[in-house]
């Protein structure tokens, strides 16, 4: 049995090259499917504070299939079902524009919307009402007390969640590994097959996930004091 040797997988530029390509494809996942998320979350926070019960319904079974359904399950789902029924021209051009990736993005996405549009929701609740009619009794209008002075406070409440379920949704891309996407699980698992250096190239993985993990969480935790009223007081 071989010994320990982290410098078989750290001296081999071929490694180095998957490891680097499966991180950026990470990324490029994580934050197509973030940027996907908080859209659509802010599209169904608007729908659920309208005045229509149905649209309210509507977003509440949304918000439960996502909750409810493992994202793995949603993941085999957009890409063995669903694409399997979109027009051949679009098929075509899905697999020769990364098609693992986009369904990674999209399934990931529609799925994290769910949680970050009752972040927000949870967030804006928790402001208090009187907070809208002080703004109202200095002259705002409601778009303008929801620009500058509710949504603000929400977004701050929100904060603390919505870093958690962003870091969540990092380490979810390796979810993608299943429908065949190039992503930095996927490099590792080459290059196990690869090298037979099993340990060392999941140490790697492992130091990987935990460094822009906590450097994720590193960066909402700063963003978080920015906004603190008192910390900018003291600025």
């Amino acid at each position: 049995m071989s010994g320990f040797d982290l410098s078989a997988i750290l001296s081999d530029p071929q490694y180095i090259a998957m490891l680097w390509y499966g991180l950026q494809m990470t990324f490029v996942i994580f934050i197509g499917s973030w940027s996907l998320a908080m859209t659509l979350a802010l599209v169904l926070l608007c729908v659920r504070f309208s005045s229509s019960r149905f649209a309210d319904r509507a977003v509440a079974a949304y918000v439960s299939y996502h909750r409810n359904v493992p994202t793995l399950v949603q993941l085999m789902l957009w890409y063995f079902g669903i694409f399997t029924l979109l027009p051949s021209g679009l098929t075509d051009w899905l697999i020769g524009h990364n098609a693992e990736a986009i369904f990674a993005v999209v399934g990931l996405g529609l799925c994290q919307a769910a949680y970050f549009s009752e972040d927000l929701r949870s967030g804006l609740r928790s402001v208090s009402p009187g907070q809208m009619e002080a703004a109202k009794a200095l002259g705002h209008g409601y778009l303008s007390a929801m620009r500058f002075i509710i949504m603000p406070q929400g977004v701050r409440n929100a904060l603390p969640p919505l870093i958690n379920h962003s870091v969540s949704l990092f380490k979810n891309s390796s979810l993608a590994l299943i429908i065949g996407a190039s992503e930095l699980t996927h490099a590792i698992k080459e290059i196990e097959n690869l090298s037979f250096q099993t340990f060392e190239i999941y140490l790697v993985g492992t130091v990987l996930y935990l460094f822009f993990s906590l450097l994720i969480m590193g960066a909402g935790a700063y963003l978080s004091m920015r906004l603190d009223p008192a910390w900018r007081a003291r600025g």
